[in-house]
């Protein structure tokens, strides 16, 4: 598992890499994908390069970028990568820099190996079964502590929401709390910002897909905090004959 860590740490990072190049360079070249989400130069480049680090690995990648593989062949899949190569493509198109990297190791339905990385500021989290999760931040590595019950009768509630995506639906749970405190954000950086204690809740009754919250759910679950079906105490589960996620809650 070190060593499937190390890879995807590489993976990412050099993903990282080919995202600035687009970003910085003004030249997206932006097409619209059959949903009428964006598709970017950057996107593309990030899954290429992905797939080529995570190839010695000889494990199979399901990527948003190449998603096209029926379930009957990975349902017999035993671990495989899944990858987002740039979540918050909307956000890299603003440039506000609340886009990220994604890369997930799947096995039986969960992620047992996860890491989300953040171009424009380097900062790489990553999480591993067994090991714990953590922080690489300027060259230094920190451990993310475990996060305390949450009371959602309390004032106050730290609620994070999607910046391009909000629903009636969220609209309504966040106002059913007491005097709550929002923030917005792009991408899997609602979940980092969980992680790390800067929010408390992300509800999120909208559309999402299984490489959106993979990686991402890898992390969060290590410091405490679950990622539930909504209405239920379930939680997400990987590699469906469907990939689209049901609504969901990160408490």
């Amino acid at each position: 598992m070190q060593k499937l860590l190390e890879l995807a740490i590489r993976a990412s990072e050099a993903a990282c890499k080919e995202i600035l190049s687009v970003y910085n360079s003004g030249d997206f070249q932006t097409e619209a994908k059959g949903d009428n989400s964006p598709l970017t130069l950057a996107d593309k480049k990030a899954h290429n390069i992905i797939v080529s680090i995570l190839q010695p690995s000889n494990l199979p990648v399901l990527s948003q970028e190449g998603k096209n593989i029926s379930y009957e062949e990975r349902k017999n899949w035993k671990q495989f990568w899944m990858v987002d190569p740039l979540d918050g493509t909307k956000e890299f198109v603003k440039r506000n820099g609340e886009f990220t990297v994604n890369i997930a190791l799947i096995e039986n339905q969960k992620p047992v190996l996860g890491v989300v990385a953040i171009p424009v500021t380097g900062d790489v989290f990553y999480f591993v079964k067994g090991l714990g999760a953590f922080v690489k931040r300027n060259g230094k590595i920190s451990s993310l502590p475990k996060r305390l019950p949450l009371d959602l009768t309390k004032p106050g509630i730290r609620v994070v929401a999607s910046r391009s995506h909000m629903s009636e639906e969220t609209e309504a749970y966040i106002q059913s709390l007491k005097e709550p405190a929002l923030v917005s954000q792009g991408s899997s950086l609602k979940f980092m910002l969980l992680a790390e204690g800067k929010s408390d809740v992300y509800p999120r009754f909208a559309p999402t897909m299984e490489w959106d919250t993979s990686a991402a759910r890898a992390v969060v679950s290590e410091v405490g905090i679950s990622v539930l079906q909504k209405d239920t105490t379930i939680p997400l589960l990987y590699n469906k004959p469907v990939l689209l996620n049901p609504h969901f809650i990160c408490i």
